[in-house]
């Protein structure tokens, strides 16, 4: 996988793709391997409860955040995305196919529901969100409702809202591991 060269060797990397898809874990290995600080924009939004942050202090701490000099973020929130993109110099959709992100979510969802994982902030899963009808309470219906529109528009969204940053789509784990040793070997 072949990177437009930057003049430096930080890098600010933003990572896009539907829930499932392995963001986080995908802006992790990335993180850790360059040894930069990540930020993964669920834990600062969903608050105690569930409770949404303010969105004047979500943008105000994505901000902060964003104006180090080298970072990965991951997350999909428009609230946000003008900042992020605007420091961003690599853009990163993970796009596994939809089958492969139903099936990695459906386990991860049950593993974290029966276990009673906490995930940000103290949240965790429930049974009755898994069986909700409500796309914004179920995760799974929010994955298959936006997994084909990540795909549409993220390429040309990074193209017209962030020109000066490099585009790349990681369609599995090889082409991940791949972008990542081509980030840590310049």
């Amino acid at each position: 996988m072949e990177l437009r060269r930057h003049q430096s060797v930080e890098w600010r990397i933003a990572v896009h793709g539907a829930s499932g898809a392995g963001k986080s874990t995908l802006a992790r290995a990335v993180a850790d391997q360059l040894g930069v600080p990540m930020l993964e924009l669920d834990s600062l939004y969903h608050q105690a409860n569930w409770t949404p942050l303010e969105e004047s202090e979500f943008r105000r701490r994505v901000g902060d955040f964003v104006a180090q000099p080298v970072w990965v973020c991951d997350g999909n929130y428009r609230a946000v995305r003008d900042l992020v993109w605007e420091r961003a110099q690599l853009i990163i959709l993970l796009d596994p196919p939809r089958r492969r992100v139903m099936a990695r979510l459906i386990r991860r969802t049950l593993k974290r529901v029966v276990l009673r994982q906490a995930m940000w902030n103290g949240n965790r899963e429930s049974w009755r969100n898994l069986f909700s009808r409500d796309p914004e309470r179920n995760i799974l219906l929010w994955s298959w409702r936006t997994h084909q529109s990540h795909r549409e528009t993220t390429p040309s969204d990074a193209t017209l809202y962030a020109p000066r940053a490099t585009f790349v789509r990681v369609q599995n784990r090889r082409e991940g591991r791949s972008l990542i040793d081509s980030l840590t070997t310049r």
